[in-house]
C-alpha cells in the first residue's frame, strides 16, 4: 500500500518557491523529466475496477518502470492506493507503447498477474502526460516537486510518501506557510485529471 501525502500548489511562483526552499541546502537529488502513459482493456476491465496500468519514462529512455493501482483514495491531503511496479527495459517499454497487444503475451509478473486477474483479452492506448518531478531530501523522506504539464494546462503539486501522514503533513503544512507558498490539500489525482481533461 501506497501512502503519501499530497499538496497542491496554487501557482508557478508558488512552486518555484518551493523548489528554491527545499533546494536551499544543496538537498536536491534528482531531476526526473517523466512521461505517464496509461492503458485500459478494450471492455474496460481495469477501469471499471478503478484499476491504473501506467508506463512511466524517466529522462526520455533513462529508465522505464511499470505500474499497477489500485482503487486510490485520496481525502484531506493523504492518498492511499495499492501498488506494484517493475523496473524494464526502456526498449520494452516503448515497445509496448507502439503496441499494447504485446503486453498481453508479457512473462512480466506485474501484467501477467494484473491481465489475468481481470480477465483482459485486448489492451488499448489511453495516451498520458508529462511531468518534471524535483526531488529533495528533507528529514529523511524525498520530498517530490512536480509540474504536470496536460494539454489543456499545468498544475503544481507537492508529494511525499510516507508511513506517518498526518505527522508529515502537518510539518510540510508549517514549512510551507512559513515560506509564503500557497497550496490547499490536492482532490483527485493526476490521473483523475488527465482522464476527465481537468485542472483540479
Amino acid at each position: 500500500m501506497e501512502v503519501e501525502v499530497k499538496l497542491r500548489l496554487k501557482s508557478g511562483d508558488d512552486h518555484r518557491k518551493a523548489c528554491e526552499h527545499f533546494g536551499s541546502r544543496d538537498e536536491h537529488k534528482a531531476k526526473y523529466f517523466q512521461e505517464n502513459l496509461f492503458f485500459d482493456g478494450l471492455e474496460q476491465e481495469l477501469s471499471s475496477k478503478r484499476v491504473v496500468l501506467r508506463i512511466r519514462f524517466y529522462n526520455m529512455n533513462e529508465k522505464c518502470v511499470v505500474t499497477v493501482k489500485g482503487k486510490a483514495v485520496l481525502e484531506n491531503g493523504i492518498g492511499k492506493a495499492s501498488e506494484v511496479e517493475e523496473a524494464i527495459d526502456p526498449i520494452l517499454g516503448r515497445s509496448f507503447v507502439e503496441n499494447p497487444e504485446l503486453m498481453l503475451e508479457s512473462d512480466l509478473s506485474v501484467l501477467r498477474d494484473t491481465l489475468g486477474k481481470f480477465g483482459v483479452k485486448g489492451l488499448k492506448g489511453l495516451g498520458g502526460f508529462k511531468n518534471v518531478r524535483d526531488v529533495y531530501n528533507w528529514k529523511g523522506l524525498d520530498i517530490e516537486v512536480d509540474e504536470t504539464k496536460y494539454n489543456w494546462g499545468t498544475v503544481y503539486e507537492i508529494e511525499c510518501e510516507t508511513s506517518e501522514p498526518e505527522r508529515i503533513k502537518g510539518e510540510l503544512e508549517e514549512v510551507l506557510k512559513g515560506q509564503g507558498v500557497g497550496y490547499e490539500y490536492s482532490k483527485v489525482t493526476k490521473f483523475q485529471n488527465f482522464i476527465n481533461q481537468t485542472l483540479d
